[in-house]
């Protein structure tokens, strides 16, 4: 994984981002159009919103939303993991803009996107007068995209209906483009390790966190996530994972042979002054996380976990939702970190089970 490339990406694209929410708000504030009557219930929730917080926390509130979105969106295309087989944001493989686009061009529009088929074929007809049709498309089909996610992750693609929606920057579909940015900066190969997703959060808020810092200052109470995060070395996250869940299941089941192959995993000198601990089942075993950031130990726990469960001989397809649904557990003063996390512990769900989006946990 580049952590280097990464680093100016996600650091540019907050920048990108913020500047484009910001002008996007000043304009939706302080104009009067058609299309902007039309979402008057969203400016009421706008201004409304805005007199209980500053501009500017607004701002990086949905720039982060948005950009947690579109990388999340990215590891799925990357992946092959869309659960309805179309690439959101990224092209199909010889093309330039999203397949999502490209194949509604086509006529190609799945159902399970609720999104005003007329309304579309219209603007790519040009019977509905528009300076860029595409992107007016695109932008239809990718909030009918994370509308239909949120299912699936409704703590990260929360129903698209507010004024998040009205913010979301115009250029979308151009080489210049926000969109463009992401699949440009997370390659296929840095999205095959689901720990891309807590390095960039680390590296989006790092601006953020250095100034706060250098800043010398009490920190109000909206600061205190961002100063204090902190991404856990993987080979710390092994030792630790290690030397707890797999000692615990080790002490329980003295004839496991879990241990014999984790890399950080320190044999006791003595096992006979060992705790004796009853057998249970890896059902009854809980794994708590009390400060998970984005998921970075849950993950790794995740694969340990799968490891004893075949050590049981319970069937693969159903393992990965058991994990989720009995096992691993996370608290985090960060929203945004958090739901991340629940994220990266889906996307392990689905590497170990093809369909495991099929059926939501």
């Amino acid at each position: 994984m580049n952590n280097a490339s990464l680093k100016r990406f996600a650091q540019s694209a907050r920048r990108k981002l913020m500047d484009q929410v910001r002008a996007k708000m000043q304009y939706v504030l302080t104009s009067d159009s058609a299309e902007l009557r039309e979402k008057a219930k969203q400016i009421i929730e706008l201004k409304k919103e805005l007199s209980f917080t500053t501009r500017d926390q607004l701002v990086e509130r949905v720039a982060y939303t948005w950009f947690n979105r579109l990388a999340a969106l990215r590891f799925m295309d990357a992946n092959d993991y869309q659960p309805i087989g179309i690439l959101v944001v990224s092209p199909a493989e010889g093309t330039i803009l999203p397949q999502a686009l490209n194949e509604a061009k086509q006529g190609n529009i799945p159902a399970e996107w609720k999104v005003d088929n007329q309304k579309i074929n219209d603007l790519l007809d040009r019977r509905i007068p528009s300076s860029n049709p595409q992107n007016e498309v695109y932008r239809e089909l990718l909030i009918a995209a994370c509308n239909h996610l949120h299912s699936l992750f409704p703590f990260l693609f929360e129903s698209i209906d507010d004024y998040t929606e009205l913010l979301l920057p115009d250029d979308l579909t151009s080489d210049f483009s926000i969109v463009n940015d992401i699949v440009n900066g997370m390659s296929v190969e840095d999205c095959r390790q689901v720990e891309i997703l807590g390095w960039l959060y680390q590296f989006y808020i790092s601006e953020e966190k250095d100034r706060l810092i250098n800043a010398k200052k009490k920190y109000m109470a909206h600061e205190i996530a961002p100063v204090t995060q902190l991404f856990t070395p993987h080979w710390i996250v092994r030792y630790m994972v290690d030397n707890t869940l797999g000692q615990l299941w080790k002490e329980m089941h003295t004839n496991s042979r879990l241990t014999d192959h984790l890399e950080f995993y320190i044999k006791p000198e003595n096992e006979n002054l060992l705790p004796k601990r009853k057998a249970k089942s890896p059902e009854e075993i809980s794994f708590f996380d009390t400060c998970c950031g984005s998921g970075h130990i849950l993950t790794y726990a995740f694969d340990l976990y799968y490891k004893i469960y075949e050590e049981e001989g319970y069937n693969p397809s159903e393992i990965p939702a058991l994990i989720i649904s009995k096992n691993l557990y996370g608290a985090d003063i960060d929203d945004r970190a958090a739901q991340l996390a629940g994220f990266a512990l889906m996307m392990k769900g689905r590497q170990y089970h093809r369909r495991f989006l099929k059926k939501p946990v």
